[in-house]
């Protein structure tokens, strides 16, 4: 069942906050990106224990990389250690090694993290998130942001 657009708008306004957001440039190699990623949820208090989302996301990636091709990646996992759904996003001048299935490096980077029992959120996030993706218009406009509120409000129009 399909929620309300209202609904919908309130649940992408708490996803997607500027807290979880950096224009600053991440770690050029896989492991210490996802860190990167990891910290901004982290820091804005989306994680209560850090270790065990670290393991939950490096699990993921080791059983199926998460490089999307057209330089995305979408390091992301269900775990407890996370209090609410949670996007984080970064992009990459030089492009971080996901093994995408085109094998380009992603410069788009994302980190979705999703309560244990979150299973339909996490799978509505991540394909809601996967069609924006596509769009090439999409990623060049998120590309071109010039301020994190920019990119919080493109994100937040992509998973509404």
């Amino acid at each position: 069942m399909e929620l309300p657009k209202e609904s919908n708008s309130m649940q992408s306004a708490q996803l997607v906050t500027l807290d979880l957001v950096t224009l600053a440039e991440p770690p050029a190699e896989r492991r210490a990106c996802i860190d990167f990623l990891l910290d901004l949820a982290v820091d804005a208090g989306r994680v209560t224990d850090r270790d065990a989302a670290r393991s939950a996301l490096l699990d993921r990636e080791s059983d199926a990389p998460t490089g999307m091709g057209n330089g995305v990646a979408v390091p992301h996992a269900m775990t407890a250690a996370v209090t609410r759904p949670t996007v984080t996003f970064a992009r990459s001048s030089h492009g971080v090694d996901f093994d995408a299935p085109d094998d380009d490096p992603a410069t788009l980077l994302f980190c979705l993290l999703v309560p244990e029992d979150g299973g339909g959120d996490h799978l509505a996030v991540l394909s809601q998130l996967s069609r924006s993706l596509v769009d090439p218009t999409f990623r060049d406009r998120l590309a071109a942001a010039d301020s994190e509120q920019a990119v919080v409000e493109l994100l937040r129009e992509a998973v509404a």
